[in-house]
């Protein structure tokens, strides 16, 4: 009876309900097992704290050893500007003649005897036009120049009528034919030669129109204008065909002349001073492996465009086996000649509203900014004519919240990245 009151009454309320014997100690036992719980709970809560605090103190600790320490940058050394360098801008290839052939006569198409691809000589007949409307003109001014020519006759005839009248009644003693008689003569002769004078005039303006249908006749056979190759045909037989070069005007022909051959290139304007007539180049072809074309600046357009700040450049290169084509894209790599004392990556630059610096880092590992003067922008690497010397440490895509003055610890060298890399866009504080 005493175990049975020392339960708990839920114990002693479900043994009752369900009519089992209550064993001895079991209060007791229940009562250790949850002091253990409490104890382990409060154990582990205080080794979890623990931990947490000894975390807490490391990281702050780390924290503070970081802030301490100088910010790492990466450097290049700055090296001497090479006395020629190359620099590789892309360009295109252009016919040395091109052109587009019209028709000159209205018409329709009788024959065409060459295609794309052919080549042709000057002279030689690519086509040849039916004209019915220009052969009946022709006919007609013919005719028209046959009736002026016999008007001619009649006019010379009566002319020569006149004449001897005239040198009759002008001969004749005094008192024979009055004086009014003799001027009628004189008059009528005059007019004769006038008669003649303007029949000769429609003969003239009469052949003009024969010669002017006669030369277009000749051009019923379409020849080429220079020795080439047919790039386009915009024909067939039986196409009607106008005159002239409109643009509502089909073209007949397109051809080109690809020896020589030209390269244009658009110059930065910061180049244009050194893209000077005979400068050496290079020029390389993605199609045409292995193959450089070397050739000289013919000639510069001596202005810069307005919309593009660009100069135009042409290169011409002879072409006899015909290994390039109008309309390639090419790689053009022009030797110039140096024009700064050192050479830095463009990523070492930095672009603030007083001009470009550099942040050189001092024999105490101290930023210094420098303003550079830029001789020349090779891409990625820039020559400078003055703001540092060869050996000066400079540094590569500063941080913004580096400032002068303040320590600093190199952790790489990125003197390759020039030659590796592309440039990085240039910082502005």
């Amino acid at each position: 009876m005493k175990h049975q009151e020392s339960l708990p009454d839920t114990e002693q309320a479900n043994a009752a309900a369900t009519g089992d014997p209550i064993p001895p100690g079991a209060g007791r036992r229940v009562q250790i097992l949850a002091g253990g719980a409490v104890v382990a709970l409060l154990i582990g809560f205080i080794v979890t704290d623990a931990a947490r605090s000894r975390s807490s103190e490391t990281l702050a600790t780390s924290t503070a050893t970081r802030a301490a320490m100088a910010p790492a940058v990466v450097m290049a050394t700055v090296q001497p500007a090479p006395p020629v360098s190359v620099v590789s801008l892309p360009g295109e290839t252009a016919a040395w003649y091109e052109s587009t052939i019209y028709s000159r006569v209205d018409g329709y198409v009788a024959k065409w005897f060459v295609d794309i691809g052919d080549h042709v000589e000057e002279g030689q007949v690519l086509a040849t036009i039916e004209t019915p409307e220009l052969d009946a003109r022709l006919v007609a001014a013919r005719a028209r120049l046959n009736a002026a020519k016999a008007e001619v006759q009649v006019r010379q005839a009566e002319a020569d009528f006149a004449r001897t009248t005239h040198d009759r009644w002008r001969n004749s003693p005094k008192g024979v034919v009055s004086e009014q008689e003799r001027e009628d003569k004189k008059a009528g002769f005059e007019s004769a030669k006038a008669k003649v004078s303007a029949a000769l005039s429609q003969v003239n303006l009469a052949e003009a129109d024969v010669e002017r249908l006669t030369a277009s006749e000749r051009f019923k056979q379409v020849r080429a204008p220079f020795t080439g190759t047919i790039v386009q045909r915009r024909i067939d037989i039986g196409n009607l065909v106008t005159a002239g070069s409109t643009t509502g005007t089909t073209p007949l022909y397109r051809m080109t002349q690809n020896d020589p051959i030209r390269v244009f290139v658009d110059a930065p304007q910061a180049m244009s001073e050194s893209m000077k007539v005979g400068t050496p180049v290079r020029i390389l072809v993605n199609n045409v492996q292995n193959r450089p074309f070397d050739g000289r600046i013919t000639r510069t357009a001596r202005a810069v465009d307005n919309h593009a700040r660009t100069l135009r450049v042409e290169v011409d290169i002879p072409n006899h086996d015909d290994a390039l084509m109008p309309g390639l894209y090419v790689k053009v790599g022009f030797h110039l000649h140096g024009q700064g004392t050192a050479q830095v990556p463009s990523a070492a630059l930095v672009a603030r509203a007083a001009g470009p610096q550099v942040a050189v880092v001092n024999s105490d590992d101290t930023v210094e900014f420098r303003d550079v003067s830029i001789a020349r922008d090779n891409g990625n690497t820039v020559d400078l004519a003055s703001g540092v010397t060869p050996g000066d440490r400079v540094v590569l895509n500063i941080s913004s919240q580096i400032v002068a003055g303040q320590k600093v610890r190199p952790s790489a060298d990125g003197s390759h990245l020039a030659d590796a890399a592309p440039p990085a866009p240039r910082r502005s504080r």
